[in-house]
Protein backbone atom coordinates (compact mmCIF):
# COMPACT_ATOMS: atom_id res chain seq x y z
CA UNK A 1 0.00 0.00 0.00
CA UNK A 2 2.78 2.55 0.90
CA UNK A 3 4.59 1.94 -2.98
CA UNK A 4 1.55 2.59 -4.27
CA UNK A 5 0.97 5.98 -2.08
CA UNK A 6 4.75 6.87 -2.99
CA UNK A 7 3.74 6.38 -6.99
CA UNK A 8 0.14 8.09 -6.30
CA UNK A 9 2.85 11.05 -5.33
CA UNK A 10 4.81 10.70 -7.78
CA UNK A 11 2.54 10.49 -10.38
CA UNK A 12 0.11 13.53 -9.74
CA UNK A 13 2.63 16.26 -10.99
CA UNK A 14 2.97 14.26 -14.05
CA UNK A 15 -0.85 14.14 -14.58
CA UNK A 16 -1.60 17.71 -13.84
CA UNK A 17 0.84 18.97 -16.32
CA UNK A 18 -0.63 16.62 -18.98
CA UNK A 19 -4.05 17.79 -18.32
CA UNK A 20 -2.82 21.35 -18.58
CA UNK A 21 -0.73 21.08 -21.97
CA UNK A 22 -4.56 19.25 -23.29
CA UNK A 23 -6.26 22.44 -21.92
CA UNK A 24 -4.04 24.26 -24.01
CA UNK A 25 -4.03 22.37 -26.94
CA UNK A 26 -7.44 22.66 -27.46
CA UNK A 27 -7.78 26.12 -26.54
CA UNK A 28 -5.17 27.05 -29.50
CA UNK A 29 -7.79 24.56 -31.65
CA UNK A 30 -10.97 26.46 -30.55
CA UNK A 31 -8.96 30.14 -31.11
CA UNK A 32 -7.24 28.45 -34.33
CA UNK A 33 -10.87 27.39 -35.97
CA UNK A 34 -12.05 30.95 -35.08
CA UNK A 35 -9.70 33.19 -36.63
CA UNK A 36 -9.81 30.72 -40.11
CA UNK A 37 -13.32 31.15 -39.92
CA UNK A 38 -13.64 34.97 -38.87
CA UNK A 39 -11.10 35.54 -41.80
CA UNK A 40 -12.57 32.87 -44.31
CA UNK A 41 -9.06 30.91 -44.77
CA UNK A 42 -8.66 27.64 -45.49
CA UNK A 43 -7.35 25.07 -42.87
CA UNK A 44 -3.51 24.98 -42.99
CA UNK A 45 -1.21 21.57 -42.57
CA UNK A 46 -0.28 22.91 -39.03
CA UNK A 47 -3.77 23.57 -37.68
CA UNK A 48 -4.63 20.01 -38.51
CA UNK A 49 -2.13 18.71 -37.13
CA UNK A 50 -2.73 20.62 -33.93
CA UNK A 51 -6.79 18.87 -33.73
CA UNK A 52 -5.36 15.56 -34.35
CA UNK A 53 -3.15 15.96 -31.21
CA UNK A 54 -5.66 17.49 -29.19
CA UNK A 55 -8.50 14.76 -29.72
CA UNK A 56 -5.27 12.07 -29.65
CA UNK A 57 -4.67 14.17 -26.03
CA UNK A 58 -8.45 13.87 -25.04
CA UNK A 59 -8.85 9.94 -26.07
CA UNK A 60 -5.79 9.29 -23.82
CA UNK A 61 -7.25 11.19 -20.86
CA UNK A 62 -10.54 9.07 -21.50
CA UNK A 63 -8.63 5.51 -21.81
CA UNK A 64 -6.57 6.51 -18.39
CA UNK A 65 -10.07 7.20 -16.97
CA UNK A 66 -11.76 4.46 -18.05
CA UNK A 67 -9.51 2.11 -16.93
CA UNK A 68 -9.30 3.81 -13.16
CA UNK A 69 -12.80 3.79 -12.72
CA UNK A 70 -12.66 -0.08 -13.91
CA UNK A 71 -10.12 -0.60 -11.31
CA UNK A 72 -12.55 1.00 -8.53
CA UNK A 73 -14.78 -1.88 -7.59
CA UNK A 74 -11.67 -3.73 -6.87
CA UNK A 75 -10.36 -1.39 -4.64
CA UNK A 76 -13.22 -0.26 -3.14
CA UNK A 77 -14.03 -4.41 -2.41
CA UNK A 78 -10.53 -3.72 0.01
CA UNK A 79 -11.40 -1.29 1.29
CA UNK A 80 -14.76 -2.86 2.63
CA UNK A 81 -12.77 -5.96 3.82
CA UNK A 82 -10.50 -3.69 5.84
CA UNK A 83 -13.69 -2.11 7.38
CA UNK A 84 -14.87 -5.39 8.14
CA UNK A 85 -11.57 -6.50 9.96
CA UNK A 86 -11.40 -3.12 11.64
CA UNK A 87 -15.04 -3.22 13.02
CA UNK A 88 -14.83 -7.03 14.23
CA UNK A 89 -11.55 -5.97 15.86
CA UNK A 90 -13.01 -3.42 17.78
CA UNK A 91 -16.40 -4.91 18.88
CA UNK A 92 -14.02 -7.82 19.80
CA UNK A 93 -12.09 -5.79 22.18
CA UNK A 94 -15.29 -3.69 23.54
CA UNK A 95 -16.25 -7.21 23.97
CA UNK A 96 -13.32 -8.27 25.79
CA UNK A 97 -12.68 -5.68 27.51
CA UNK A 98 -16.06 -4.15 28.62
CA UNK A 99 -18.73 -6.75 29.07
CA UNK A 100 -16.34 -9.51 29.81
CA UNK A 101 -15.03 -7.47 33.10
CA UNK A 102 -18.91 -6.29 33.62
CA UNK A 103 -19.56 -10.05 33.88
CA UNK A 104 -16.67 -11.08 35.99
CA UNK A 105 -17.42 -8.43 38.28
CA UNK A 106 -20.61 -10.00 37.99
CA UNK A 107 -19.70 -13.37 38.85
CA UNK A 108 -17.86 -12.07 41.78
CA UNK A 109 -20.71 -10.42 43.29
CA UNK A 110 -22.51 -13.93 42.73
CA UNK A 111 -19.64 -15.78 44.78
CA UNK A 112 -20.32 -13.30 47.57
CA UNK A 113 -23.78 -13.24 47.83
CA UNK A 114 -23.90 -16.96 47.62
CA UNK A 115 -21.47 -16.97 50.77
CA UNK A 116 -24.07 -14.86 52.71
CA UNK A 117 -27.45 -16.11 51.38
CA UNK A 118 -30.07 -18.69 53.89
CA UNK A 119 -29.76 -22.09 52.72
CA UNK A 120 -32.87 -21.98 50.64
CA UNK A 121 -31.24 -19.28 48.34
CA UNK A 122 -28.13 -21.31 47.49
CA UNK A 123 -30.02 -23.10 44.59
CA UNK A 124 -30.93 -19.95 42.91
CA UNK A 125 -27.02 -18.59 43.36
CA UNK A 126 -25.88 -21.53 41.73
CA UNK A 127 -28.17 -20.93 39.18
CA UNK A 128 -26.83 -17.42 38.61
CA UNK A 129 -23.32 -18.17 38.78
CA UNK A 130 -23.72 -20.99 36.30
CA UNK A 131 -25.75 -18.76 33.76
CA UNK A 132 -22.79 -16.13 34.70
CA UNK A 133 -20.38 -18.40 33.51
CA UNK A 134 -21.69 -19.47 29.91
CA UNK A 135 -22.42 -15.92 29.40
CA UNK A 136 -19.03 -15.33 29.87
CA UNK A 137 -17.72 -17.58 27.93
CA UNK A 138 -20.13 -17.17 25.26
CA UNK A 139 -18.73 -13.88 25.19
CA UNK A 140 -14.73 -14.67 24.72
CA UNK A 141 -15.90 -17.28 22.71
CA UNK A 142 -17.53 -14.73 20.18
CA UNK A 143 -14.63 -12.07 20.73
CA UNK A 144 -12.19 -14.69 19.48
CA UNK A 145 -14.04 -15.60 16.10
CA UNK A 146 -14.53 -11.75 15.51
CA UNK A 147 -11.19 -11.17 15.93
CA UNK A 148 -8.62 -14.44 16.22
CA UNK A 149 -5.96 -12.67 18.40
CA UNK A 150 -3.43 -16.00 18.06
CA UNK A 151 -2.65 -15.13 14.31
CA UNK A 152 -0.50 -13.21 15.17
CA UNK A 153 1.09 -14.49 18.28
CA UNK A 154 0.48 -18.34 17.21
CA UNK A 155 0.07 -18.32 13.21
CA UNK A 156 -1.83 -19.54 10.99
CA UNK A 157 -2.34 -23.62 11.81
CA UNK A 158 -2.75 -23.06 15.50
CA UNK A 159 -5.59 -20.81 15.00
CA UNK A 160 -7.34 -22.93 12.76
CA UNK A 161 -6.88 -25.98 15.24
CA UNK A 162 -7.92 -23.78 18.27
CA UNK A 163 -10.85 -22.62 16.03
CA UNK A 164 -11.99 -25.65 15.13
CA UNK A 165 -11.52 -27.27 18.15
CA UNK A 166 -13.72 -24.28 20.06
CA UNK A 167 -16.46 -24.55 17.10
CA UNK A 168 -16.70 -28.11 16.85
CA UNK A 169 -16.29 -29.39 20.65
CA UNK A 170 -20.07 -29.86 21.28
CA UNK A 171 -20.85 -31.15 17.97
CA UNK A 172 -21.03 -35.01 16.86
CA UNK A 173 -18.30 -33.43 13.80
CA UNK A 174 -15.11 -35.56 13.21
CA UNK A 175 -12.56 -33.37 12.37
CA UNK A 176 -9.09 -33.37 11.23
CA UNK A 177 -6.37 -30.43 10.38
CA UNK A 178 -3.72 -31.46 8.16
CA UNK A 179 -0.65 -29.28 7.63
CA UNK A 180 2.74 -31.18 7.11
CA UNK A 181 5.00 -28.10 6.67
CA UNK A 182 5.85 -25.01 8.40
CA UNK A 183 4.07 -21.95 7.60
CA UNK A 184 6.26 -18.94 8.89
CA UNK A 185 6.55 -16.52 6.99
CA UNK A 186 3.03 -15.86 5.87
CA UNK A 187 1.89 -12.20 5.11
CA UNK A 188 -0.94 -10.75 7.51
CA UNK A 189 -3.29 -10.24 4.77
CA UNK A 190 -3.34 -13.95 3.70
CA UNK A 191 -3.28 -15.35 6.78
CA UNK A 192 -6.35 -13.68 7.61
CA UNK A 193 -7.88 -14.78 4.18
CA UNK A 194 -7.31 -18.36 4.62
CA UNK A 195 -8.67 -18.29 8.36
CA UNK A 196 -12.02 -16.33 6.66
CA UNK A 197 -12.59 -18.86 4.29
CA UNK A 198 -12.08 -21.52 6.43
CA UNK A 199 -14.09 -20.06 9.21
CA UNK A 200 -17.03 -19.65 6.83
CA UNK A 201 -16.95 -23.11 5.20
CA UNK A 202 -17.41 -24.48 9.01
CA UNK A 203 -20.09 -22.14 9.94
CA UNK A 204 -21.82 -23.23 6.74
CA UNK A 205 -20.90 -26.72 7.11
CA UNK A 206 -22.63 -26.78 10.60
CA UNK A 207 -26.16 -24.52 8.96
CA UNK A 208 -26.59 -27.05 6.06
CA UNK A 209 -24.39 -29.55 5.49
CA UNK A 210 -25.57 -32.28 8.73
CA UNK A 211 -22.07 -33.66 8.15
CA UNK A 212 -20.10 -36.20 10.08
CA UNK A 213 -16.42 -35.39 8.67
CA UNK A 214 -14.65 -32.64 7.86
CA UNK A 215 -11.24 -32.19 6.88
CA UNK A 216 -9.16 -29.12 6.54
CA UNK A 217 -6.07 -28.82 4.79
CA UNK A 218 -3.71 -26.32 4.15
CA UNK A 219 0.31 -26.75 2.38
CA UNK A 220 2.94 -24.64 0.93
CA UNK A 221 2.95 -25.27 -3.09
CA UNK A 222 5.13 -23.94 -5.72
CA UNK A 223 2.54 -21.44 -6.98
CA UNK A 224 1.28 -20.32 -3.55
CA UNK A 225 -1.05 -21.14 -0.23
CA UNK A 226 -3.17 -24.16 -0.68
CA UNK A 227 -6.04 -24.36 1.56
CA UNK A 228 -8.71 -26.98 1.08
CA UNK A 229 -12.43 -27.87 3.70
CA UNK A 230 -13.69 -30.52 2.29
CA UNK A 231 -16.97 -32.43 4.51
CA UNK A 232 -19.26 -35.47 3.29
CA UNK A 233 -23.03 -33.48 4.34
CA UNK A 234 -25.76 -32.99 1.83
CA UNK A 235 -24.11 -30.69 -0.69
CA UNK A 236 -25.56 -28.56 -2.82
CA UNK A 237 -25.68 -26.88 -6.52
CA UNK A 238 -22.96 -24.44 -6.47
CA UNK A 239 -23.97 -20.83 -7.91
CA UNK A 240 -22.33 -19.19 -11.02
CA UNK A 241 -22.98 -16.05 -9.23
CA UNK A 242 -23.25 -16.55 -5.66
CA UNK A 243 -23.54 -12.73 -4.84
CA UNK A 244 -26.72 -12.49 -6.97
CA UNK A 245 -28.09 -15.38 -6.12
CA UNK A 246 -27.73 -14.90 -2.45
CA UNK A 247 -24.96 -17.11 -1.06
CA UNK A 248 -23.48 -14.28 1.00
CA UNK A 249 -20.80 -16.41 2.23
CA UNK A 250 -19.53 -18.43 -0.92
CA UNK A 251 -19.56 -14.41 -2.36
CA UNK A 252 -17.41 -13.31 0.32
CA UNK A 253 -14.70 -15.81 0.21
CA UNK A 254 -14.70 -15.44 -3.74
CA UNK A 255 -13.72 -12.13 -2.91
CA UNK A 256 -11.25 -12.53 -0.63
CA UNK A 257 -9.55 -15.09 -2.56
CA UNK A 258 -9.42 -12.72 -5.60
CA UNK A 259 -8.59 -9.72 -4.27
CA UNK A 260 -5.30 -11.52 -3.13
CA UNK A 261 -4.82 -12.31 -6.52
CA UNK A 262 -5.87 -15.83 -5.87
CA UNK A 263 -8.34 -18.35 -6.88
CA UNK A 264 -11.35 -20.26 -5.24
CA UNK A 265 -13.29 -23.19 -6.46
CA UNK A 266 -16.15 -24.56 -4.68
CA UNK A 267 -17.05 -28.48 -6.02
CA UNK A 268 -20.11 -30.00 -4.30
CA UNK A 269 -23.51 -32.45 -5.61
CA UNK A 270 -26.73 -32.88 -3.24
CA UNK A 271 -25.89 -36.03 -1.54
CA UNK A 272 -21.83 -36.04 -2.46
CA UNK A 273 -20.44 -33.15 0.50
CA UNK A 274 -18.55 -30.16 -0.44
CA UNK A 275 -14.96 -29.51 -1.36
CA UNK A 276 -13.64 -25.85 -1.31
CA UNK A 277 -10.00 -25.44 -2.67
CA UNK A 278 -8.43 -22.14 -2.23
CA UNK A 279 -5.16 -20.75 -3.90
CA UNK A 280 -3.42 -17.65 -2.83
CA UNK A 281 -0.17 -16.65 -4.90
CA UNK A 282 3.20 -15.67 -3.15
CA UNK A 283 3.86 -12.37 -3.20
CA UNK A 284 7.27 -11.97 -5.77
CA UNK A 285 9.21 -11.43 -2.34
CA UNK A 286 8.25 -14.87 -1.37
CA UNK A 287 7.96 -16.75 -4.02
CA UNK A 288 11.53 -17.92 -4.47
CA UNK A 289 11.57 -18.74 -0.85
CA UNK A 290 8.01 -20.81 -1.44
CA UNK A 291 9.56 -22.65 -4.66
CA UNK A 292 12.06 -24.08 -1.94
CA UNK A 293 9.44 -25.42 0.58
CA UNK A 294 11.11 -28.39 1.55
CA UNK A 295 13.15 -26.64 3.23
CA UNK A 296 10.48 -25.96 5.56
CA UNK A 297 9.36 -29.16 5.95
CA UNK A 298 8.86 -30.57 9.16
Amino acid sequence: MLLRLNRLTLWRPGAALLRGLTALLCLASIIANLVLYAYALPMPGEVLILHVVAMLSIGWHLRRWARSIAMRPAELADRLLKVQENERQRLSRELHDDIGQLLTAAKLQADWLQRRVPTELQEHCSTLRSTLDDTLTNVRDVSAILNPRQLSSLGLEASLRAHLVRTLENTNVHWSLECRQRLGGISEDMAIAAFRITQEAVTNMLRHADAHNLVVSIQRQPAGLALSVSDDGKGFVPASNPADQGQRGMAGMLERASLLGGSLSVSSQPGKGTRINALFPWPPRTLERAQTSNVHDL
